[in-house]
């Protein structure tokens, strides 16, 4: 998967990896001229007393050495452009993917899983890249060109390296084979520590008002425990191998001097040739060493390649039509016809066998129990996801035939969580048009009942307002996501339970609001409170994903036990009659 992932992005940047070839390869051989140039000076000046030639020999290493560094920092440079460049592209791929699921396959990874993906899962991928541009270009050139000179210096001496280099190899892969399951761990750790810090950050007031916060410290440091443990496993096991590594490299040492020295005392070589023979087998154990430190790496970033390249790999479940139908002038009519829908992996569908219609500019209210399916019924018009089985047709066209900008360009939805974005109340409220001007807010906002606390802000419309709306109320931030939906003037309006946060007074406020304003809208509403949808036009009621009962509130009072439950067990008899 990793292979797969570098070669589908870094062919585009076949000129930088060029470039980084080219000047690894002459720094590569620049640092195989000097040991011979170094032997040169000893053989033919020092033990001679040739002083012109030291000097010129060292003049000569004085320059290759110049070339060498120019080369490793032009190397390093383009190196370091494409790393970087690969890390953005993968990043912005993972986004677009991401922002392309439904709820579907978001809710299969999960939001810490996909927010490590795409931070520290690509960091590794990016580290892999630039180290393997400084380090694993020149490596296999500095030891198959060590091997040459050394073997062209003295024969003699050469079996050393067909021992050395075996074994510092035999050891770097019994270690690596073992550290490629502990970063997998490690990943998934990462992933569960992530995950218990945002429900932390993110339900702090709840943690604080059951008085939890020993428990949840408790939780997150068994996961910050078992990262650690995680985390020692693979560090021990990176620790263990640079000093063996050091071990082969130094006995070989030894030994170089140990054999070399009978040799010069035989008159077999001399003392310039054995220093020359003794760097270019460093040379060639040091690039061994490069490529151990790249197979330290490796292992974790295949890991990170295979999560990212699950993530890309795993296609949108709510596709854009190759032949988007054109959508004819908006009225506001929604059908659903035979739908059913299934979760990945459940024993039971979750919506069976649903059909009505929603009348252009009329109000349709979904009830039921806990669990019913009325979130998931309504998802299915904007399409979070789409349905397993039958059809859901907007103006007499089937969403999964729409270009989905189009679509939703028709519907304004508020979920039942309201969110808001970091910024200002204008900010979010520009999200429905962002050509609206202050006076369409204001409106939107007085419809929405959230014009009076607004206006008490010190700064009004250019009041902040924290991510996911933290410093307002839960009413508040309800109301605004109302008016932001307002904003954008659609035919149709989705409020998933988005009533749930206000009292009965604002409640009722609100909808006689909606019912002068937007006389000819669509609305299509999931409420848990009676006396929200009494008033509809058709009441919807849902048990178990099927549909049981359709009316109005007198018709299913009269005639559905079902919806008698509910009603009764919110009014009196008597505000039920």
């Amino acid at each position: 998967m990793l292979g797969t992932l570098l070669v589908r992005y870094l062919r585009p940047a076949w000129p930088l990896i060029v470039a980084v070839v080219v000047f690894q390869l002459a720094q590569s051989i620049a640092a195989l001229l000097l040991p011979t140039l170094n032997a040169e000076i000893i053989d033919r000046g020092v033990v001679v007393g040739d002083i012109p030639v030291i000097w010129s020999t060292g003049l000569v290493m004085l320059g290759v050495t110049g070339v060498q560094i120019v080369c490793a920092i032009i190397a390093v440079y383009f190196g370091s452009r494409l790393a970087m460049g690969l890390g953005r592209d993968l990043r912005a791929d993972l986004f677009h993917r991401v922002v392309a699921f439904s709820q579907r396959e978001v809710g299969r990874f999960g939001p810490a899983s996909l927010i490590t993906r795409n931070t520290n899962d690509v960091q590794q991928v990016q580290m892999l890249v630039q180290t393997a541009s400084t380090l694993m270009v020149s490596a296999p050139m500095l030891a198959i060109g060590g091997v040459i000179m050394a073997i062209r210096l003295d024969p003699g001496l050469s079996w050393l390296m067909a021992v050395s280099i075996p074994v510092l190899v035999l050891a770097v892969v019994l270690i690596v084979v073992r550290m490629v399951p502990a970063f997998t761990v490690m990943q998934k750790r990462i992933d569960r520590i992530n995950q218990i810090m945002r429900e932390q950050l993110t339900g702090i007031r709840v943690v604080r008002a059951f008085v939890r916060e020993r428990e949840e410290t408790a939780r997150f440091t068994t996961a910050s425990d078992a990262v650690q443990e995680a985390a020692l496993r693979a560090g021990n096991l990176m620790a263990l191998m640079f000093p063996v590594v050091m071990l082969v490299m130094n006995v070989s040492s030894v030994a170089v001097i140990w054999f070399g020295a009978f040799q010069i005392q035989q008159g077999e070589t001399e003392i310039g040739t054995l220093f020359a023979f003794l760097t270019y087998l460093m040379q060639i154990l040091m690039g061994v060493v490069m490529a151990t430190f790249m197979f330290v790496m490796i292992p974790r970033a295949a890991v990170s390649g295979s999560r990212i390249g699950e993530v890309l790999d795993t296609p949108p479940s709510v596709v854009v039509a190759e032949r988007p139908v054109p959508m004819p002038a908006a009225r506001g009519l929604i059908e659903f016809d035979g739908v059913d829908f299934s979760y990945p992996g459940a024993e039971d569908p979750v919506l069976r066998g649903i059909s009505f219609r929603v009348e252009p500019g009329t109000t349709t209210a979904v009830v039921g129990s806990t669990g019913a399916g009325k979130t998931t019924l309504i998802g299915l018009v904007p399409r979070l996801f789409d349905a397993t089985a039958g059809s859901v047709r907007v103006d007499g066209v089937d969403v999964r035939d729409v270009d989905p900008d189009v679509l939703w360009e028709r519907i304004g939805l508020v979920q039942q969580r309201a969110f808001l974005f970091s910024g200002t109340v204008r900010s979010n409220l520009l999200y429905g048009d962002a050509t609206a001007d202050d006076e369409e807010l204001w409106r939107a906002l007085e419809i929405a009942q959230a014009r009076d606390f607004v206006e008490a802000l010190p700064e009004g419309l250019d009041a902040p307002v924290a991510q996911g709306g933290s410093n307002v109320s839960g009413g508040q931030r309800q109301r605004l996501a109302i008016a932001r939906a307002l904003v954008k003037r659609p035919p149709i309006y989705i409020f998933d339970d988005s009533f749930s946060a206000l009292d009965l007074r604002t409640d009722a406020a609100l909808r006689a609001a909606l019912d002068a304003h937007l006389p000819g809208a669509t609305r299509l509403v999931v409420a848990q409170r009676v006396s929200t949808i009494r008033g509809a036009d058709q009441i919807v009621v849902l048990d178990h994903g099927v549909v049981v009962g359709i009316g109005t509130h007198d018709e299913l009072v009269a005639d559905n036990d079902t919806y008698r439950e509910i009603v009764d067990s919110q009014l009196s008899a008597e505000a039920s009659a």
